[in-house]
């Protein structure tokens, strides 16, 4: 069984590290201590603002300093952090406020025009987040404002779905859904106060905020924030010999991938020499395809460790450290439970197919103002992920979503995973994505949109022959797109409708 849950939240834990280096940006090292008293201070400006227990607060802040401050800083007034991806079209952004109805919107100074446009035709209040003046320069901000930590069961988060099979959602987690993920990482993944990670995912979503940004404040560790992921730059920090922890999707290490190809030979061993002293190096938020993490191992040396997880439940499946299983997500973390189910809800035997229930601490509050969308979730207090998959002596095996990867042709079930990844051994094929198309004959017909390498010749028929040698003939794609690039979100997801579409004439 987990240990019992920390009596003190994260917002009450940090001020503990004191000195200890907490955050590395741009704009300098940031100690625990610093950030504390600076979120403390933006904290009462938002009290003072008229920002309330409940409110929704928007976050347009770059990664690193400016975000934990601001994330921190609306927890110590009570209110609900709604994050934003500053690199986002204003429309997306646009969607995102009015769906979670915010009020206050804080943001860094190089997002403040942005900012701005979005908040003034909804009449929201704007603070930015202070450029970095030091603590004797500052004057001070407000009258004394009494600061409270908020319960645990008062809603901390509103993240928004990725949006692969719809308008996105917002999941709206608590802060004890948030400290039982954190607490779950940190007991499977070993963390401790010598752990220093490097952040190059996005701040909207549960993978670059709960598990690369909140862990390693959680026990004392470092993060640093580049800002954004370039190859090159990544490669010279796995280098460097002073990250212990790398966190990414398969599209980053795939780019790494191909950056490490066209590096010179000196370069190439500095890499992955550097790369493989790491302990621990994870791959999430999509299916890593095999090709990818036997390539990663060849050139590092690590066995990039797979997960499982979603907004609505942040970490739910994951390999070990002492185990890992390509092509499977593991076993429970602490204080999950999982179960594999068939169409009526009966549990079915392993290494059998079904949809794949969670249950746990883990698991958010609800839908914003979704409330049927919530209740549909949920059955018997088990959530339903809508995922497809099974349990083998090797942990979880998925087989892709309900919706979109689980394809019925001819009468039979496929799974459009399954098939890419055969594809994806084809020496011409660098990625591709499979779905299915109405179809009066067979229901579904099974379609793939195909990147290859450059200068290659081959087509769709050559594809379809090559591809009835290894999948049975109703997993066999009967039409081929070939394109530049697969249409992806902001955490490297195809997105199945879009790829959809691409076959529309």
């Amino acid at each position: 069984m987990p240990d019992a849950p920390s009596p003190l939240s994260l917002i009450e834990r940090i001020v503990a590290f004191g000195d200890r280096p907490a955050v590395v940006d741009p704009s300098g090292t940031w100690t625990y201590a610093e950030l504390d008293r600076r979120a403390k201070d933006l904290a009462r400006v938002m009290i003072s603002s008229g920002v309330g227990r409940g409110d929704r607060v928007a976050l347009l802040c770059r990664p690193g300093r400016d975000f934990v401050i601001a994330v921190l800083a609306t927890w110590w007034a009570g209110a609900m952090a709604v994050p934003l991806h500053p690199a986002h079209p204003a429309a997306e952004l646009g969607y995102v406020l009015d769906d979670a109805a915010a009020g206050f919107l804080i943001t860094s100074d190089q997002h403040a025009d942005a900012a701005e446009a979005l908040a003034q035709p909804r009449y929201l209040t704007v603070v930015t987040v202070d450029p970095g003046a030091s603590d004797e320069e500052r004057p001070p901000l407000t009258p004394p404002v009494a600061l409270t930590p908020p319960d645990s069961a008062d809603a901390a988060l509103v993240i928004h779905t990725s949006g692969t099979t719809g308008r996105p959602k917002g999941v709206v987690h608590t802060h004890a859904s948030v400290q039982a993920q954190i607490e779950g990482m940190v007991e499977a993944w070993a963390w401790s106060a010598d752990d220093r990670i490097l952040l190059v995912l996005p701040l909207n979503h549960v993978h670059g905020i709960v598990n690369v940004t909140l862990c390693p404040l959680w026990v004392g560790a470092t993060a640093e924030a580049p800002g954004g992921f370039d190859p090159v730059e990544t490669w010279e920090r796995l280098a460097s010999g002073r990250l212990t922890i790398f966190m990414a999707v398969p599209t980053i290490y795939a780019r790494l991938l191909a950056t490490w190809a066209d590096a010179d030979e000196a370069a190439q061993a500095r890499w992955s020499t550097g790369a493989e002293s790491l302990r621990l190096m994870v791959s999430g938020s999509a299916a890593l395809p095999v090709t990818v993490l036997d390539e990663w191992r060849r050139i590092t040396g690590q066995l990039l460790l797979e997960r499982y997880g979603m907004t609505e439940v942040g970490m739910a499946l994951g390999n070990t450290l002492a185990h890992r299983v390509a092509g499977h997500v593991g076993v429970p973390f602490p204080g999950v439970e999982a179960r594999i189910v068939d169409d009526v809800g009966s549990d079915v035997a392993d290494g059998q197919p079904g949809e794949l229930l969670l249950r746990g601490p883990q698991l958010f509050a609800g839908y914003w103002n979704r409330p049927d969308e919530t209740t549909d979730a949920f059955t018997d207090g088990w959530f339903r992920t809508g995922d497809v998959g099974v349990a083998t002596p090797d942990g979880y095996r998925l087989l892709g979503r309900e919706s979109v990867d689980i394809l019925k042709t001819g009468g039979e079930k496929v799974s459009a995973l399954e098939i890419e990844e055969v594809l994806r051994t084809h020496r011409d094929v660098v990625d591709c994505a499979v779905v299915g198309l109405p179809d009066d004959e067979w229901g579904e017909r099974v379609v793939a949109a195909v990147v290859t390498r450059a200068g290659t010749t081959i087509d769709g028929p050559m594809l379809r022959r090559w591809g009835k040698e290894r999948l049975a003939p109703a997993k066999v794609p009967t039409r081929y797109l070939f394109v530049d690039q697969l249409p992806r979100n902001a955490m490297g997801k195809v997105t199945k409708p879009a790829v959809r579409e691409l076959f529309v004439p």
